[in-house]
């Protein structure tokens, strides 16, 4: 304890004893008086006042005790409580920890959720420290709304915050999915969103300290997922953006195939991380083309061996450029794989089969009917009808049969002139 706090303490008990000395000095007063009443008898009137000075004390005393009562539970209200927000602090937190560990089981577990705002910094640098004050004390509103029905709200500091809630016997993930979004907010030049990690009690976690620390981990791990994955959409961006520059055409191609990878991969039913990866290698597929000269890409005729040398080499090229982002090495591993055939005589590793990811198989049989319905300089564009019917004829040797029919059976539930799901 500093100096000031010593001097301050002091202060207080000698202003409390200042308080007592008047009512203390009264209850003596009357208390001798009243003890030498029984030695010697005092007049009736002196008595009677001496009673009604010592219960006047005794009130004092009462109403003391009731102030500094009240006084404490303020004080400790206060050492529990976020001035900023009105939410419970960090020591609060650590104290309902330990009696949701103490009363957690399996079968109705306590889920302990930290969150994190993405954006608060950039939002304080344009508008204020004010400004973000008061954002704060509502994105805690917006949090408590959420959690109350099932548990308490904390603010830890900064824009760190924390629910925690027994289950009511469902996912905990969707209610920690709730609390995150519940801290997003969005408007004019300012975009908060919210990381958050989960600690499951008592069965992932038995002390307050290990709750806390996986919880953090499981926070980062997911704050850094999100900022990858928006880096890799700017890049992605960035690479759409090149290969239209220099193929205006094929934006929207690249658009087509796509939006028929993503509708395909749906009705397979893949899971929506895959289905992301997916359509972003849709879309990326041909980037290895910026390496394939454009006399090549241009020439109405027939290639030769020599040009087709080229064309099988740029899927490698699209693998490599892709890799040089960890976050699209996924994206790259399907890019690789886009032109392989179902029967092994495709390129560039000759992979047959189910040896060619699945994803890199829709997306081979989506490229081939958006670029059959589509109008070429040297090819007229195929009815939807025709093109199907190809790619029927193809299925077991260049395009997986299974693919196949789960795009036809797309597509022919489609109005007749409709030919590209969108």
């Amino acid at each position: 304890m500093d100096i000031g706090a010593v001097q301050s303490v002091g202060q207080h008990r000698l202003q409390g004893r200042r308080a007592l000395a008047v009512p203390g000095s009264i209850g003596l007063t009357a208390l001798a008086l009243l003890a030498a009443g029984q030695v010697q008898p005092v007049a009736g009137s002196a008595a009677l006042v001496a009673t009604a000075a010592l219960v006047a004390a005794l009130a004092w005393f009462a109403l003391a005790i009731s102030h500094n009562m009240h006084a404490l539970a303020g004080s400790r209200q206060d050492s529990l409580t976020d001035a900023l927000t009105g939410l419970r602090n960090r020591h609060s937190l650590i104290d309902d920890l330990e009696d949701a560990l103490t009363g957690a089981t399996d079968a109705r577990p306590t889920v302990l959720v930290l969150l994190d705002l993405d954006g608060f910094k950039q939002y304080n640098d344009s508008f204020g420290h004010p400004a973000g004050d008061a954002l704060l004390a509502r994105l805690a509103a917006s949090l408590k709304l959420a959690v109350a029905p099932h548990g308490e709200t904390y603010r830890l500091g900064g824009d760190e915050f924390c629910a925690l809630f027994t289950m009511p016997g469902t996912d905990p993930s969707h209610l920690a999915a709730a609390a995150a979004a519940a801290m997003c907010q969005s408007g004019r030049g300012f975009s908060i969103t919210a990381s958050h990690g989960t600690a499951l009690l008592p069965s992932e976690a038995r002390t307050s300290n290990h709750a806390l620390h996986l919880a953090d981990q499981r926070l980062y791990e997911n704050k850094s997922g999100r900022r990858r994955s928006g880096t890799a959409e700017q890049i992605r961006d960035a690479l759409v953006q090149a290969l239209g520059e220099r193929q205006p055409e094929l934006r929207g191609r690249l658009n087509g195939v796509a939006a028929l990878t993503r509708a395909v991969a749906r009705s397979l039913e893949l899971s929506a991380d895959d289905i992301d990866v997916l359509v972003r290698a849709a879309e990326l597929h041909d980037v290895g083309k910026v390496a394939v000269p454009e006399s090549i890409l241009a020439k109405p005729g027939s290639l030769d061996e020599v040009e087709w040398g080229f064309v099988r080499q740029h899927t490698i090229v699209g693998e490599r450029i892709l890799s040089a982002a960890p976050a699209l090495v996924p994206v790259a591993k399907l890019v690789r794989s886009s032109h392989e055939s179902y029967d092994g005589t495709g390129y560039p590793d000759g992979l047959a089969g189910e040896e060619i990811p699945l994803g890199a198989r829709i997306i081979s049989v989506c490229d081939a009917y958006h670029a059959m319905i589509s109008a070429r300089p040297y090819e007229r564009a195929l009815a939807r009808d025709e093109a199907m019917a190809e790619l029927r004829r193809c299925a077991g040797e260049q395009f997986d049969p299974d693919v196949v029919r789960s795009l036809c059976d797309l597509v022919g539930g489609l109005p007749r002139e409709t030919a590209v799901v969108s």
